[in-house]
C-alpha cells in the first residue's frame, strides 16, 4: 500500500501505479482503511455478451464507474471494429458516474460524447442492435439525462437512472 505522506505509489503486480485506497460506489477514493466496494479487476476479457450483462448488473446496482471499467476491457480487447462501440459505452457509463456525483459539465459532455460514438458506430455500418444492446435507446436515454442534469437537475441517483443496455430485458 502507498503512503500518502511520502509520495509512494501504489503499484499492481505488473509495476502499474494503481490507487489501493478503497473507493465508493462511484468509484471516489475513501481514506485507507475505510471499507470500500470491491473494485472490478481489470484486463478481464469477456464474451461480449458476459460484458453487457456484467455491465449491467453493475448499472442496476447503482455502479456506474465499475461498468465503465467493464466497457473499457472490451474496448481495449475486442475486436478494431467494435471499439467506437465499446468505447461509447464506456464513456455513457462514466458520463452516468460523472452525473450522480454532482459533476453537471463533465457529466453530460461526457453522456453526449458517448451517445454520439455508439450512433456514430451504427450510422457506419455497424448493427443497430449489436448483442441486444439498444443503440437508439441508449442515445435518447443519454441525451435525455444529459439535458436535465444540465437544466437544473443536479446530481441524479445512479441506481435509478441506470440505463437498459437490451431493449427487451
Amino acid at each position: 500500500m502507498g503512503d500518502a505522506g511520502t509520495g509512494a505509489r501504489d503499484r499492481d503486480a505488473e509495476g502499474r501505479a494503481r490507487s489501493a485506497r478503497p473507493r465508493d460506489g462511484l468509484g471516489r477514493p475513501l481514506p485507507y482503511g475505510a471499507p470500500g466496494v470491491e473494485r472490478q479487476p481489470e484486463g478481464v476479457v469477456r464474451t461480449p455478451q458476459q460484458t453487457v450483462a456484467e455491465a449491467q448488473a453493475l448499472l442496476d446496482a447503482g455502479k456506474p464507474f465499475h461498468a465503465h471499467e467493464v466497457f473499457e476491457d472490451a474496448w481495449k480487447s475486442g475486436p478494431e471494429a467494435e471499439r467506437t462501440l465499446w468505447r461509447g459505452l464506456a464513456q455513457l457509463a462514466v458520463g452516468l458516474t460523472h452525473a450522480a456525483r454532482g459533476n453537471v459539465t463533465g457529466g453530460a459532455r461526457l453522456l453526449r460524447r458517448g451517445a454520439g460514438a455508439v450512433e456514430e458506430w451504427a450510422a457506419g455500418g455497424g448493427e443497430r442492435r449489436p448483442y441486444g444492446i439498444d443503440v437508439d435507446g441508449l442515445g435518447r436515454w443519454a441525451r435525455e439525462l444529459a439535458g436535465r442534469v444540465e437544466g437544473g437537475a443536479g446530481s441524479v441517483e445512479a441506481k435509478g437512472e441506470a440505463p437498459r443496455l437490451r431493449a427487451s430485458r
